[in-house]
């Protein structure tokens, strides 16, 4: 498979870029906290053939957990600090790359200036020897780019450029949507502006497979294909003893890629009902959210066969979130989107929070919203012809 010319990148026992082989990733969805089932996970999944395994760090005792979780497993071990950027100091010692959000950098201490923050990240993964990952994505964005034309791309350009400025090479970039057209486009204009920096490819909250893997499959085999991408992931929407399947889709991405083929446009129908879900990870507040997805889905084939068999129809969108990382933002863009705690499942129409809702309550109130969006769809649809 012919690669794009990206600076190489050391990662634990993997290179990524420089010609290396694409690299598969994966993320543990276990509380950081339970070192055992943790360190399980990241070993079960690096056997399966994940190079570099993402773990979730939030508090000081997601922290602290991770020497033990070092010391049980040989997986390349990737951290996710979303807004706790401080915990870097502490994580670096036990892990080979460090991903931060540049939107949730933002959030962060407003005061201390982004570009102080991100300095003190790089001359902390400097010297511990590990890698950083600017990680954008679409529901998490910098409200300072939030408007601008291509916000993920210009932050992605922003931080790359500041990085290079202070002469830390050792980074990667993810350019992550739930739509598979806007991760293409956004790549392909990274990859033409800054074709020398490595980047991993994955479309953000893809869902349950088979659809989750269908919507992957577009986005990320032409990109391969193009020589675009140096790791991947297939972020699926799973329990978590199914977690290896984001595995096996990202080999057969590959696969397809190296017998030439890749899904081309128009060979897959999505249909005009969009259900987007995160993937299971050490966030998620209750474990029910998958099989509430995977409820949904099910209770919504009528509606989602009806809207597809009418060419005139727009496309509706549910979200699925299961934690507060992109809950906000892709529940605010989706027709419909359920935000879902501990006990109570959050529920916004076009962006306004309508109530929360039991588990058990929740399924008839979005079957009721979506049969009004779906019946006002229609109408708007006639009045328009």
């Amino acid at each position: 498979m012919e690669r794009n010319p990206t600076r190489n990148i050391k990662i634990g026992s993997v290179e990524i870029g420089g010609g290396a082989p694409v690299v598969i990733q994966s993320m543990c969805a276990t509380k950081t906290t339970d070192t055992e089932a943790t360190a399980t996970m990241a070993q079960t999944l690096f056997d399966a053939g994940a190079g570099i395994v993402r773990i979730a760090v939030d508090t000081n005792n997601d922290a602290a957990a991770l020497a033990g979780i070092r010391n049980n497993t040989t997986a390349n071990l990737s951290v996710d600090l979303q807004e706790n950027w401080r915990l870097a100091e502490k994580v670096a010692p036990h892990v080979d790359k460090i991903r931060y959000n540049p939107g949730h950098l933002h959030h962060a201490e407003p005061s201390v200036p982004w570009r102080e923050k991100v300095e003190r990240l790089a001359d902390i993964a400097a010297a511990h020897d590990c890698a950083l990952r600017i990680g954008v994505n679409c529901g998490s964005l910098d409200p300072l780019r939030r408007e601008a034309d291509d916000p993920m791309f210009l932050s992605a350009l922003e931080h790359a450029e500041f990085l290079d400025s202070i002469g830390f090479t050792q980074y990667c970039v993810s350019l992550k949507e739930s739509d598979p057209a806007a991760v293409l486009a956004v790549n392909r204009r990274f990859a033409r502006e800054r074709p020398g920096v490595p980047l991993h490819l994955g479309v953000t909250e893809a869902g349950m497979p088979p659809e989750g893997i269908m919507k992957s499959r577009s986005a990320l085999e032409p990109l391969l294909a193009e020589g675009i991408g140096d790791t991947l992931r297939v972020s699926l929407t799973v329990p978590n003893d199914r977690k290896t399947e984001e595995i096996d889709a990202a080999r057969l991405i590959l696969e397809n890629v190296e017998r030439k083929t890749i899904l081309r446009p128009g060979e897959w129908n999505p249909g005009r009902l969009n259900i987007i879900s995160c993937p299971s990870c050490a966030r998620v507040q209750n474990g029910a959210f998958v099989e509430l997805a995977e409820n949904l889905r099910e209770a919504t084939r009528p509606v989602a066969e009806a809207l597809t068999a009418r060419p005139d129809q727009r496309t509706i969108t549910i979200a699925v979130m299961g934690c507060r990382v992109n809950g906000p933002g892709e529940t605010d863009d989706a027709d419909l989107g359920l935000w879902c705690g501990p006990h109570e499942v959050n529920l916004k129409r076009d962006g306004v929070l309508l109530g929360a809702f039991s588990y058990e309550d929740i399924q008839p109130r979005l079957l009721r919203e979506l049969h009004e969006i779906a019946q006002l769809s229609v109408k708007s649809s006639k009045n328009e012809c």
